[in-house]
C-alpha cells in the first residue's frame, strides 16, 4: 500500500510540474495540453513506472494523464493552488478514470516473473 501511495505521489507531482510549466509557457486553455506517446511527460512517467518496458502500458494511460494535467493547469490558472487543500478535488476526478490494478500485479513474485 504505501509503494502504491509513493508512486501515485511522483504522478501527482509530475503533473504539477508540467501543469505549471504550462502555465509559465503561456498557454491559454487546457484543451491546448496534449499528451502522445512521444510526449516528455510521457516519457518520463513510463520511464519510472515502467523501467525496463516489461510492462504494456494500459491502453488508457496517456487519456488520464492527459485529463490530469489538464485539471492541474485549470486549478493553477485559476489561482486555486493558494488553497490549502487544492488538491483534493483534482484527486477526485482522476480516481475516476482509474483502472483496478490487474491480479498480476498482487503477486508477492511479480517483479521476478519480469526478469
Amino acid at each position: 500500500m504505501a509503494l502504491y501511495l509513493l508512486s501515485r505521489e511522483f504522478y501527482y507531482i509530475q503533473m504539477e510540474k508540467y501543469a505549471r510549466q504550462a502555465v509559465s509557457e503561456g498557454v491559454k486553455s487546457a484543451d491546448d495540453l496534449h499528451v502522445s506517446g512521444d510526449s516528455e511527460i510521457y516519457r518520463v512517467l513510463n520511464l519510472h513506472y515502467n523501467r525496463n518496458n516489461h510492462i504494456e502500458v494500459p491502453s488508457n494511460f496517456r487519456y488520464v494523464v492527459e485529463q490530469t494535467l489538464r485539471e492541474f493547469f485549470k486549478a493553477i490558472q485559476g489561482g486555486k493552488d493558494t488553497e490549502q487543500s487544492w488538491k483534493k478535488s483534482i484527486y477526485k476526478i482522476i480516481s475516476r478514470l482509474d483502472d483496478p490494478v490487474p491480479e498480476y500485479f498482487k503477486s508477492p513474485n511479480f517483479l521476478e516473473q519480469l526478469e
